[in-house]
């Protein structure tokens, strides 16, 4: 072969590289571009259904609209064409880029949503005269915070910040909404986006906030353990399908130690809840073995779960002599009574509707916040008690 056929060889061979990255370039970019335009779509989505809506966007909402312009691009002739050699062989290298595309599609599209739902949060929420003005044509209607908000009785006040945030900001809802509605809404829109525990509001006919005031959920663990138990951490070998609720025996082989409940597990360490009187028995420096129990209904423990997700909570009412219960019924009071205890100490769950309340009795009820606070300024003689306990 002479040198001019090896060099015109060299030439070709060396076009044909060029003409291949060019094309893998060009395809590179006009997926980025298709990434780039979901995500695009995906913010305005979380923008737009924070701006009409009033709440977050849901995720796969987001995605899904993000998604459609991914796959509107890469049309399904063109991803066949793309993934399809001459003699029908799929090229392994387009069907990861192609699914590479759509999985990148999916985390950014994802982040947009919740970045476009941030943005337009911002927005709204700190511009009281534009929904003003969008209030005056009948669209929606806006519920403005006191420049001042109290703290809940009983319950941990709200990070600083977040009460600075709140003091005096507007929020925009639609109209055509009951005020037990409009109070749901609020609530809703209070502890969601802005993580507040408890709410106490009280709402005008016309949407004035009265009263506001607002208290933080209890964090750790000690909020969670019923009277009588404690939370203890031992160096154990849980089975590794164990979760937190699951009923234990702690062994220190050959003899059992104590039984209690699996509430967490971090390395070799495992937090247990146990009696009091049980807690002594265990050693921080022993390693224990510990085996699951069977599972088992645990209706205080469900109950407990739905408790602490639920806006009432439960209270101590005292009847007086010059309040306002003495001689009224059970069914006649705006609270759920779970108990009353008599003055001689007895007590009495599930009362009937018509039983009547006597001076000296104290009465466990589970209602909002709000609703306690109203029946204290009647009786004066409220304690009430944190869900989360």
């Amino acid at each position: 072969m002479s040198s001019a056929t090896v060099f015109e060889t060299a030439l070709l061979v060396s076009q044909v590289q060029r003409q291949a990255l060019a094309d893998d370039g060009f395809t590179l970019v006009r997926l980025g571009g298709l990434v780039l335009g979901g995500v695009l779509v995906a913010g305005g989505v979380g923008g737009l259904h924070r701006w009409y809506a009033r709440t977050r966007v849901p995720d796969g909402l987001s995605v899904l609209a993000g998604i459609s312009v991914v796959a509107i691009g890469l049309s399904t002739q063109e991803v066949l064409t793309n993934t399809t050699s001459r003699g029908g062989e799929v090229e392994p290298n387009a069907v990861l880029l192609n699914v590479g595309t759509f999985l990148v599609a999916t985390v950014a599209t994802l982040l947009a949503g919740r970045a476009g739902d941030r943005v337009a949060q911002s927005v709204f929420d700190d511009a009281p005269d534009a929904r003003d003005i969008v209030r005056a044509v009948g669209r929606q209607i806006t519920v403005t915070l006191p420049e001042t908000i109290d703290d809940m009785p009983d319950y941990d006040p709200v990070a600083p910040e977040t009460r600075t945030r709140l003091e005096g900001a507007s929020f925009g809802f639609p109209r055509r909404l009951t005020v037990d509605e409009l109070r749901s809404r609020l609530v809703e829109r209070l502890t969601t986006d802005y993580e507040v525990g408890h709410v106490d509001v009280d709402l005008a006919d016309d949407g004035t906030v009265e009263y506001l005031a607002l208290g933080s959920r209890a964090a750790g663990i000690g909020p969670t353990l019923p009277p009588g138990q404690a939370a203890v951490a031992v160096r154990a070998d849980p089975a590794s399908t164990a979760s937190p609720g699951d009923l234990v025996q702690v062994w220190d082989p050959p003899e059992r130690v104590v039984t209690g409940e699996l509430r967490g597990v971090a390395g070799d360490v495992a937090t247990l809840a146990v009696d009091d009187a049980d807690a002594a028995a265990l050693d921080g420096e022993t390693s224990y073995r510990l085996v699951t129990l069977p599972s088992q209904a645990r209706v205080d423990r469900e109950f407990a779960a739905l408790f602490r997700a639920a806006d009432e909570t439960l209270a101590v009412v005292g009847v007086t002599d010059d309040g306002t219960l003495a001689g009224r019924t059970v069914g006649s009071l705006p609270v759920a009574v779970v108990a009353v205890r008599a003055a001689d100490g007895s007590v009495e769950t599930l009362p009937d509707d018509s039983r009547a309340l006597a001076p000296g009795e104290t009465l466990f009820v589970v209602a909002r916040p709000d609703v306690l606070r109203k029946l204290d300024a009647g009786e004066g003689s409220v304690a009430a008690t944190p869900s989360d306990d």
